[in-house]
């Protein structure tokens, strides 16, 4: 007898997209995807992991940068793109990151009474990533100064000597600053000969990586009534909403480095300057 209401539509899964479900797949450079709420299909020229992004170019050169996860067509079928995997080979370099001879398996040394100040948290991860094996090798300790207001009090309380001499990096150190002044005032002081603050010219840390190596032309120029690292995210066009914004957006910046190619030679020239002085016999 035939069915005269014709077949139950609420029979099977009734619920299925036309196109499917979306599946899980690696964002490999080169593929050709579509991002489905502007429309926008393009090549995958480059996925940064820490920021959790792509980048997509058109036939025409045009570039745009999405968040991996859903929300991309992959040959017509919905999927939800994740980070390509990697496979990195073993392999034991000759030279440090600073460009020193690299001394494997070697035990680090005691560590010194003299050690390096470092102004910024950001700063003190720099230069832990770039010259962190030779300090080791010298038996040198980075300390991280939460600011150069703090810079007196706190050698009054490491009360630097012959002995004991301590190299401080300093932040945005240009002339007529107030952190010029404060390093002016150390000098002049008792302690002065035993202790060498030294400063490179950026805003922020984050100036001192080569642009290039992260892809982009130039740091952006930031108005001074804004927050330098949000307004240069919001301007690269990186997530900038909150901190957790701002942390990964450092650690993107921090993973591009290399090594010393990778740094402006106005840190460079600093940071060995303070190494030379607090080893020096």
């Amino acid at each position: 007898m035939a069915d005269r209401y014709g077949t139950d539509v609420l029979a099977g899964d009734w619920n299925v997209p036309k196109r499917g479900r979306a599946t899980e797949a690696p964002a490999n450079l080169g593929e050709v995807v579509e991002e489905v709420t502007t429309d926008f299909c393009g090549e995958i020229v480059q996925v940064d992991r820490d920021l959790h992004v792509l980048t997509l170019e058109d036939r025409r050169g045009t570039r745009r940068t999405f968040p991996l996860g859903a929300g991309f067509l992959l040959d017509g079928k919905p999927v939800v793109l994740t980070p390509p995997v990697t496979r990195p080979g073993p392999e034991k370099k000759t030279r440090t990151a600073s460009g020193s001879v690299a001394v494997h398996d070697a035990k680090a040394r005691v560590a010194r009474a003299s050690r390096i100040l470092v102004e910024g948290r950001h700063d003190a991860e720099l230069v832990e990533k770039v010259w962190g094996d030779d300090l080791r090798i010298e038996g040198v300790v980075v300390e991280y100064l939460g600011g150069v207001d703090d810079l007196v009090e706190h050698l009054r309380d490491v009360r630097p000597g012959p002995q004991k001499k301590v190299g401080v990096l300093v932040d945005h150190l240009v002339r007529g600053s107030k952190e010029a002044k404060i390093a002016d005032a150390v000098a002049r002081s008792p302690m002065g000969p035993h202790v060498l603050v030294v400063g490179h010219p950026f805003i922020d840390i984050w100036q001192a990586v080569k642009p290039a190596r992260l892809g982009i032309g130039s740091w952006p120029d930031v108005p001074r009534r804004e927050d330098w690292k949000k307004g240069t995210c919001q301007r690269l066009g990186w997530p900038h909403r909150d901190q957790a914004d701002i942390a990964r957006a450092w650690k993107h910046i921090l993973g591009g480095v290399r090594d010393y190619r990778d740094l402006d030679p106005a840190l460079l020239g600093r940071v060995e300057e303070l190494i030379d002085f607090v080893t020096a016999p």
